[in-house]
This record gives structure tokens, sequence and C-alpha cells, in this order.
């Protein structure tokens, strides 16, 4: 209540009146699946209590005003008459891009005063981005009265994205923010945008730990990972590397470019795990489930080549400690190249890993990660 109350003083003084409308979109966590939703294959993230608030008022002029209370109470204006890329400052390009495809969507949107802010880590691979195009979408449509499912919601949240702000990803961050369920990791089919949930036990925690590596390379290798995929994908004659088995992979061996290989290795046997570590929630395998995460990050760091030095270390201190009793799982999420760790531990184990990592940590690579204890929420429009 009293960020509420905060916020709300915050918009009377920057507005001049009294917000209207205040919305909440949660970021996400990867637990497991990483790079196979452009590959229409599956995912399983959780929505978590970091996100991002938008507080709204309707204008009587066609103009846009908004400020980012995270961002030093920067204020921007633009005409929804005139929207384009702002060259100078990136944060704004979410707002634009959401006004933009909703107008171009046909939803009857006008003038607004918003003020953002939130608590989602920066540059950790936490889904700042699509946490605030939910949250931007979801104001905007409880103040114009207009209903949106989820799926739609993020489907317009990823037209944004690769339509306007120049990232070619895939709906999962987007999904997960719009219909993430407590308690539970979900299931999603990014082909068919099939949802499962399963339930995470109570006694389990998410962990997240920020390596604060800078994520620069991720924006360019993304998409040239993407491009391998779509070729790997060609080499088979099908639409993606969903279509593809191990068997008919392996049956390629000598006949794929080698790169290729690895790429769709990577994808292929990544899909495999997603689906096996839903079945393994919801027969509370956790001993499974953790084998399957330090799994994965392997294929992400041999086959898919997306980690770092500093997250491998990152991975061999929880690894050496989680390892031996089975009490609990790791790996690196989100694009890649820095970022964060996520693992999933006993509830017991989380002030011994959080000293692990303070102290070890630093020795390995003279860095101080972040840890952020988190657990499954609702999505925005669930």
């Amino acid at each position: 209540m009293k960020q509420v109350e905060t916020m709300s003083s915050l918009f009377e003084r920057t507005f001049k009146e009294a917000h209207a409308v205040h919305t909440h979109a949660p970021g996400r966590v990867n637990l497991i699946g990483d790079h196979t939703d452009y590959n229409q294959g599956f995912v399983l993230p959780a929505a978590i209590d970091f996100g991002t608030d938008v507080y709204a008022s309707k204008r009587e002029d066609n103009l846009v005003k908004v400020s980012a209370a995270t961002f030093d109470c920067q204020l921007v204006e633009f005409d929804l008459a005139d929207i384009a890329f702002n060259k100078d400052l990136m944060w704004p390009n979410y707002v634009a891009g959401c006004m933009l495809i909703l107008k171009q969507s046909g939803f009857p949107i006008s003038g607004v005063n918003l003020l953002i802010t939130g608590n989602i880590p920066q540059g950790g691979g936490l889904s700042s981005s699509a946490s605030l195009e939910m949250a931007i979408i979801k104001v905007l449509a409880t103040l114009f009265e207009f209903s949106l499912s989820g799926i739609q919601a993020a489907q317009l949240g990823q037209r944004v994205e690769n339509e306007f702000v120049g990232c070619n990803c895939g709906i999962m961050d987007q999904l997960a923010s719009a219909m993430g369920k407590e308690s539970h990791a979900i299931l999603l089919d990014c082909q068919s945008l099939e949802i499962q949930v399963a339930q995470i036990p109570k006694d389990w925690a998410i962990l997240i730990i920020n390596s604060n590596v800078k994520r620069g390379l991720v924006d360019s290798e993304y998409n040239l990972r993407r491009q391998q995929c779509e070729q790997a994908a060609k080499f088979f004659d099908a639409g993606s590397l969903r279509h593809v088995s191990l068997n008919q992979l392996n049956d390629a061996n000598s006949k794929l470019d080698p790169l290729l290989l690895k790429r769709a290795r990577h994808v292929i046997t990544e899909n495999e795990r997603v689906l096996k570590a839903k079945s393994d929630l919801e027969s509370s395998d956790m001993a499974s489930l953790c084998k399957l995460m330090f799994e994965s990050h392997e294929s992400l760091k041999n086959d898919f080549e997306t980690s770092v030095p500093q997250v491998d270390s990152l991975i061999d201190i929880l690894r050496s400690e989680l390892v031996p009793d089975n009490s609990g799982g790791a790996r690196m999420t989100g694009g890649g190249f820095g970022g964060c760790v996520v693992a999933i531990v006993k509830q017991e184990k989380v002030d011994l890993i959080t000293q692990l990592v303070k102290e070890q940590y630093p020795q390995k690579t003279g860095l101080i990660a972040d840890l952020y204890l988190c657990k499954a929420v609702q999505g925005a429009f669930r």
C-alpha cells in the first residue's frame, strides 16, 4: 500500500491530477527451455513477484505523456498521430510501440498520462520489457474499457518487439507475464499457444542469481542463433526445428554443417527436457528436474554457446553443493552472454547457497552477484 500511495503522489505532482487506473504485470523467469520458443517448441517459465506498475489517466488531447520513476522520472511525450522510434532513449519505445500496435489493431485509444515504475533487475534476462508491454496494454485496456485475452495481449506485445523495437523474439516472455499462475510453472507450446500448468512444491524455492555480466552481445547473437536454427530446419525441409527428431538429426550427422548440428541438437534435446521437467513437477520428482536443469545449462554452454565463464562459475558453485544430495538444480536463463542463473533449491538450502555465492563468486570472477528469492505469481491477464 505504501508504494501505491507514493506513486499516487508522484503522479499528481507530475501530471497535476490523480491517476484513474493502476495495473501491474510480473516479470518472468524461464525454469527450462531457452531458445526453443522461436523454434515453435516448448518452454516452462513462471511469472515472478518482481514486475512493472503503470498508473494512468486520460487526456483531452492526442498526446501521450509518460514518466519513468525507474529512470529518474524522465518525462517523454509524443503525439499519437506521429509515433516514431526514439533514438535517444530506449524505454519510451516500448510504450510508443504498444500505442502504435493497439492503434493499428483498431483499439479505441487516445491521449494519456502514464507513470511507470518497477523492480525487475535491468539486463538480467527477467523480461522487464515484456512486463512493461503487458502492463501498458493492460492499463490501456482498463482505461479505455476494451477486453483482451492473455494470449491476445501477448501477441500484441510480441508485435511491439518484432515490428517496432526490432527484436525478433518469440512469444514466451509476454505470455508468461500475461498468463502466469500463482505457485505454478506454465508449460507453453509455442506452436499452438496451448498452456498447461504444474505446481512447484511449497518446500522448494526459486532463486535468481544475477551474474552482473553485461549482456552486450545478446541482440546480435540472439538474431544469429535464430538464423542458424532456421538454416538447420531448412536442411530438413521442416517449418521449424520443432518438427525435427533427434533420430533425424543423428542420421544427418555427416551431412549437416557441424555448427548447425550443434545448434539444432540443443533445441531438439531442450524440447525433450522441458516436457520431462513438467512431468517431474507433476510427480514431485525434484531429483530428476534438478538433473535436467544442469543438463540444460551444459547444452546451452556447449551446443548453443550462449554462456560465459562467469555464469559457468556460478553453476559450478551451485553444482558442488546441490548435486550430492539432490537438493537443487541450476542453469543460465534468458538470452545468454551474461545475465542470470535460475536455481530451484530446497528452502532449507537458500541461506547456505546465498552464503556460498557471496563468498566464492567474487573470488572466482572479481564480480559480486545479486540474489533474488522469488515465488511464482499470477499473470496480468489471469
